[in-house]
């Protein structure tokens, strides 16, 4: 069996067994959308997470600019070294 087939194959077993598992009340499910409330609530976090390192990003791209303008500026203004 290809490794690809493995993967899909315990992908596919979880499913069900989550799927099982949210029918019989064992895995909450409050607005019956088939999606478990603990999934749910992860990836609002992970959601969250991400908006927070985008920010973070963001800030760090705009101070590396403004370096590397600082340092051709700098460059253009030293003195040139004679021999």
């Amino acid at each position: 069996m290809s490794t690809f087939a493995i993967v899909v194959l315990v992908l596919a077993v979880a499913g069900i067994a989550t799927f099982i598992a949210m029918k019989t009340g064992k895995v909450k499910d409050a607005n019956n959308n088939n999606i478990p409330d603990a999934i749910e609530e992860k990836v609002e976090e992970v959601k969250e997470v991400a908006k927070k390192v985008k920010a973070v990003a963001e800030k760090v791209t705009k101070v590396a600019k403004t370096v590397v303008v600082e340092k051709k500026a700098t460059k253009k203004a030293a003195p040139k070294k004679t021999k």
